[in-house]
Parts: structure tokens; C-alpha cells; sequence
């Protein structure tokens, strides 16, 4: 692949980790600077982020958090050097399914409890909110089942 095909592919695929990462509710700042350094095997600067990405150290200072907070990310350091920088962890896609089923978990508890506290008569209402607790349910086991492989 020659290099300008290459650099095609980075850059659409930092972007397009970007919009996935908004469509999961984060922003897409977020995404683009885990597809960073996914691609990439060196550590990056808040600096050489900020160019790379084209946005504010600042932008990068509270997205770097934000996926520090996830354990998708860690902060480094280079010999001599006073800067930080951030590598993607070992294993970020662990922590990242453990808060996925964190949040099936406490969705399929909010859709219970509103059931049990609606009338039995509200049927279709109570045949939704059961399906919609399955659907909680299985996606949490199917979870479980990739995680304990």
C-alpha cells in the first residue's frame, strides 16, 4: 500500500472512531484521539495530540481524562523529558466491556422496577417493559459469556 493510501486510511479511520464514539454518547474528540493511539505503537503528547487531531490542548487535556477515567488510556512519561504522554493500556477493551455491562445492569434494574410499580392492567406497557428487561438481560449474559473466555 503506497503511503498516501495509507495515510487515507489513518485519517479515516481516527474520524470514523470519532463518530462511533459520539454515537455511544462520549465525545467524538474522545474517539479520535483512541484511534490515535490504537494506530500508532509510540506514546503521544498533549502537543503532538493537539496537532495531529487539529483541536485545543485543552480539548485534548479533557478527553485525555475522560478515557483515563475508562482505563482505555494511560499517562507516561519519557526519560529527561517533563511533559506527559498517553499510550493506549494493556487490555483497554476489558474495562471498556466491564462499563458496558455496568450500564445493562443498572438499565434492566430501572425498566424492572418501573414495571413492578406500574398497574397490572397497563399490558401492553407491561409486555414492553418485559421485553425490553430480556433484551437487558441477554445482552448483559452474552456479555458475560465474551468476557469469561
Amino acid at each position: 500500500m503506497n503511503s498516501e493510501k495509507t495515510e487515507q486510511a489513518i485519517e479515516e479511520f481516527i474520524e470514523r472512531l470519532g463518530l462511533i464514539t459520539q454515537a455511544d454518547g462520549m465525545p467524538r474528540i474522545a474517539g479520535r484521539i483512541l484511534g490515535v493511539l490504537v494506530l500508532f505503537d509510540e506514546p503521544f503528547s498533549f502537543s503532538q495530540l493537539s496537532e495531529k487531531l487539529q483541536v485545543s490542548r485543552g480539548s485534548i487535556s479533557t478527553n485525555t481524562r475522560l478515557l483515563e477515567a475508562l482505563a482505555m488510556i494511560e499517562r507516561t512519561t519519557k526519560p529527561g523529558e517533563r511533559q506527559d504522554y498517553f499510550r493506549l493500556r494493556k487490555n483497554p477493551y476489558d474495562s471498556l466491556m466491564r462499563g458496558i455491562q455496568t450500564r445493562m445492569l443498572c438499565s434492566q434494574e430501572v425498566v424492572e422496577q418501573t414495571r413492578e410499580q406500574l398497574p397490572d392492567d397497563w399490558v401492553g406497557a407491561q409486555i414492553r417493559l418485559k421485553e425490553l428487561e430480556k433484551f437487558y438481560k441477554d445482552f448483559y449474559q452474552a456479555s458475560l459469556a465474551i468476557t469469561n473466555k
